[in-house]
């Protein structure tokens, strides 16, 4: 059962209509809101703490629209974040954008799952490895560190830790 109760906009306090407009505004435009004009997964539970929330949607936004990692590698890595915490909302939107990127249904299969998925591209299967190994062991081998650039190993972990906290939060309050 969902935990939060309706938050339409008419009634958010004005510091949590900022951070619905900053979210609606922003890149991810109305892709977020359900035919009732609230915001859909995440996004609604950052309604509840402006400040740390506007904070997260906009890590959110830098992580999605401005890392140097492919689409394609930056949604592999999502979606073994997603497989990892058992995160449906995450799953089912970013399979969606992962299948507009050309992932074949096969390979949304195996990161659904889990199952050993072998990768043309150098930077997706770097990112896939490190990924799996980031949300099994919370560390990178020396090995792994060294499979991409600092600065992309950077915006990768930061990619996995803010899609666990997503993940966990969307499991707490039940969206």
């Amino acid at each position: 059962m969902r935990r939060l109760p309706p938050q339409p906009p008419s009634d958010l306090t004005p510091d949590a209509r900022a951070v619905y407009d900053a979210v609606v505004e922003g890149p991810r435009g109305t892709s977020m809101l359900d035919e009732g004009g609230e915001l859909m997964g995440p996004f609604g539970a950052m309604l509840l703490s402006p400040p740390v929330g506007d904070a997260l949607q906009r890590l959110g936004a830098a992580i999605r629209y401005r890392t140097k990692l492919g689409d394609r590698a930056r949604e592999i890595a999502i979606l073994v974040v997603a497989h990892a915490w058992d995160c449906a909302f995450e799953r089912r939107v970013h399979e969606e954008i992962g299948r507009g990127l050309g992932l074949t249904e096969a390979q949304l299969d195996a990161l659904r799952t889990g199952a050993p998925l072998e990768l043309d591209d150098p930077e997706e299967a770097a990112v896939l490895r490190l990924t799996r190994a980031l949300v099994s062991r919370a560390d990178l081998d020396d090995e792994e560190y060294g499979a991409l650039p600092a600065s992309a190993v950077f915006e990768l972990t930061t990619l996995v830790g803010y899609y666990a906290t997503l993940a966990l939060q969307l499991r707490v309050f039940r969206v």
